[in-house]
């Protein structure tokens, strides 16, 4: 069922959700590697913008899946379960870890691994 809405106007609003969902990614990876150096001292932190960078990919990731599936595109629902598996993962690890001082080497560094690998999946599985 396509949403009443013109092909242009729902053109533009998929760019817009891809565009924040892209803003989202960057900061929780930038957020990543401003800590890279804190890591390797044993110090790093899950700062703030890991935190909203990962809720920001979350919620534009659903709207994400819904206009597409209102503008009658194929949505790859085994790809976005996997990318959701990853996101809810890292967010959980974020979230919870979120006030601690320091957070273990390997704790923060699977973070950025799923965050890398979760780019991967989007720009590799077609």
């Amino acid at each position: 069922m396509r949403l009443c809405l013109s092909s242009g106007l729902m053109d533009v609003l998929i760019h817009l959700f891809v565009g924040l969902h892209i803003i989202g990614i960057a900061a929780l990876l930038g957020g990543f590697f401003t800590q890279m150096k804190a890591m390797g001292r044993g110090e790093a932190r899950f700062v703030p913008a890991m935190l909203h960078g990962a809720l920001t990919m979350l919620v534009t990731g659903a709207i994400l899946v819904g206009l597409n599936q209102a503008d009658d595109h194929h949505v790859n629902t085994v790809k976005i379960g996997v990318k959701l598996a990853l996101l809810v993962v890292i967010l959980g690890l974020v979230y919870v870890k979120r006030d601690d001082e320091k957070v273990d080497k390997s704790l923060f560094g699977l973070v950025g691994l799923l965050t890398t690998a979760n780019i991967f999946i989007a720009v590799l599985w077609t």
